[in-house]
Parts: structure tokens; C-alpha cells; sequence
């Protein structure tokens, strides 16, 4: 009985060579004399690998319209505002030194100096200045413009594909 062989090849020793029908990359491996050891046949093996990608395809386009709305609105502000009172405070005193400015509470003194001639020239103090601060607060009203934002999406078709 003959050995059975696989498809496609036949015994390297009746002269026969492999034979394919496909134009695989697999039909080009043929048994050379080196494969054949011991009445063995050895058959080279091929595989293939997958090279998986991907590529941009537009599908559709948008289109962005933003429009921006105004309307006026009233608000009221709360305001503070800084008022100053001067006041002249007579003192009339004769001083060493001159003093510094000092603040009691919300006033502050700046002291006011002249030099007065008598037969030795002294420091007199002839008036201190008192600057108070006054806080007052009033509503004032006033119109605003305020702007609203608003966005529109109009979707636009894909252009029929063209081939690659």
C-alpha cells in the first residue's frame, strides 16, 4: 500500500513538486532536497499577522451661529462716599518741640506751628487742624446693559464619499 501524503505534495523521491491552486503566499514554499531528513519531510510554515488602522472619515459638518441678545435692567448699587469736615482749633501755647500728628477715632490732628519773636525765640502752638472722616451711604439707581449669549447648531450632510 503507497503512504498517504498531503494535498498538494507528493514524495520527494518519485520527483514530483508541491502543487497549488491558490496565489497565497503560501503557494511559493516548495520542498527543497535540505528538507527532507531521514524519509521526513519537512515543511516550512507561514504566517500571516493583521495590521489593524484607522483612518478620519467625515461624516457630517456643523454650522455655529451665536447671536448675543440685549435687554437694559435696573439695579440699585448701594454707594459709600468719604466726606471730610476741617475744623480750626485755636490752641495758642508756646512748645519745645513741634508735636506729631496724631488720629483720635476717626479724626485725625495735624498740628499747625509758627515761629513768634520774643527775646528768645520759642515754639508756639497757634491752632491744630482736625480733619474728621464721615461715612455716608446712599442708594443710587442706574440702568445697565446686560448681553445673553445664545448658539444655534445647524447640522450639515457628509459629501458623498470618493473612492480611495
Amino acid at each position: 500500500m503507497e503512504p498517504i501524503h498531503p494535498v498538494g505534495y507528493s514524495h520527494p523521491f518519485i520527483g514530483a513538486s508541491m502543487q497549488t491552486t491558490d496565489n497565497s503566499p503560501f503557494s511559493s514554499a516548495s520542498p527543497q532536497p535540505d528538507d527532507f531528513v531521514e524519509n521526513q519531510l519537512r515543511i516550512p510554515l507561514i504566517e500571516e499577522q493583521l495590521q489593524v488602522g484607522s483612518q478620519v472619515v467625515e461624516t457630517g459638518r456643523v454650522k455655529l451661529t451665536k447671536i448675543v441678545h440685549q435687554a437694559p435692567e435696573t439695579v440699585t448699587i448701594p454707594l459709600t462716599r468719604e466726606e471730610y469736615t476741617i475744623e480750626h482749633v485755636p490752641v495758642n501755647q508756646y512748645v519745645d518741640q513741634p508735636p506729631a500728628p496724631r488720629q483720635q477715632g476717626d479724626t485725625m490732628i495735624y498740628p499747625v506751628l509758627k515761629e513768634v519773636l520774643v527775646v528768645q525765640k520759642r515754639l508756639m502752638l497757634i491752632e491744630e487742624i482736625y480733619v474728621t472722616k464721615h461715612h455716608t451711604q446712599h442708594n443710587e439707581t442706574q440702568t445697565v446693559l446686560l448681553r445673553r449669549e445664545e448658539v444655534t447648531v445647524e447640522r450639515i450632510p457628509a459629501p458623498p464619499e470618493r473612492p480611495v
